[in-house]
């Protein structure tokens, strides 16, 4: 008897061996996001795209076109976490977060880093300058020709590279973490201009009581105009997947340009481009 005991015992944690050498398929991160109703997404305080309003609501175009979607997919709860631009990957990597809603731009760069959705806006780049343009800034061949010029850039944003492209030294560069910090380095002519989106550029304009402008014609190279999307850790595909589906049914629909429109976007902004427009082909 004793022996029969012993040779099931045997048997019995031959199979507990058996199961725990079958691997177990862990939750995506989809899956807990259906499970909880719950997704984070990461943004960085940047009109109009996304941002903190006087009462603290996050708002802009990115994380309202996030919760618009997300509640399509059944999610009703869409949290918001504050972080500065240049964290957002690193942070959307490090699991803070699972989507980045801040308008961020598609680059072969961050393409390697990251899943983007397709693209849900196109906008081109434009100056912030103080009141009258004095120096006659239109372009960054203009910045370049004067090296006591300075040029505040938002750091980790792709300005930074049209800038040098555009023949600005690095030195003639003031990066900086915000664009609360380009306002202010114009406004205290720490730096004679600030580059970003059109529409970033003019609503600070619009909030310097008159003191700054943001250029009307700024010449720049065509293939720098930007297009804006959602973006996904890279083994996080089904949850893009499914984020594109809803997108693709929705942006461009008047439902779509009302959500935008408080944020200064319309059809102007609206691009034909999907995702496969920016993969490079072997």
């Amino acid at each position: 008897m004793r022996h029969a005991i012993e040779r099931l015992a045997a048997a019995a944690c031959c199979v507990v061996g058996l199961l725990a050498s079958i691997p177990s398929h862990a939750e995506t991160t989809w899956q807990r996001i259906q499970r909880t109703g719950e997704v984070r997404i990461g943004y960085a305080n940047e009109v109009p795209f996304a941002y903190s309003d006087l009462k603290g609501k996050v708002t802009g175009e990115s994380p309202e076109i996030a919760k618009v979607v997300f509640a399509c997919l059944g999610i009703p709860h869409v949290k918001a976490i504050l972080t500065e631009w240049g964290a957002l990957i690193p942070g959307l990597q490090a699991n803070r977060f699972d989507v980045i809603a801040a308008g961020m731009y598609i680059t072969p760069d961050r393409m390697q880093q990251v899943l983007f959705a397709d693209p849900h806006y196109q906008l081109d780049d434009t100056l912030l300058v103080r009141k009258g343009n004095a120096r006659k800034l239109h372009s960054f061949a203009d910045i370049a020709r004067d090296p006591t010029l300075k040029l505040a850039v938002m750091a980790g944003t792709v300005e930074y590279d049209y800038a040098i492209k555009g023949g600005v030294a690095p030195e003639q560069i003031l990066q900086v973490p915000n664009t609360i910090a380009q306002f202010q380095a114009v406004k205290t002519q720490r730096a004679h201009a600030a580059v970003g989106t059109r529409l970033t550029m003019k609503d600070m304009a619009s909030k310097s009581k008159g003191r700054l402008e943001a250029v009307e014609v700024f010449h720049d190279d065509p293939a720098h105009m930007g297009y804006g999307a959602l973006a996904f850790r890279k083994e996080d595909q089904d949850l893009r997947d499914a984020v594109n589906e809803a997108l693709q049914s929705w942006v461009g629909s008047e439902a779509h340009l009302r959500t935008i429109a408080p944020f200064g976007f319309d059809r102007r902004n609206l691009t034909q481009k999907k995702l496969a427009d920016f993969e490079v082909q072997p």
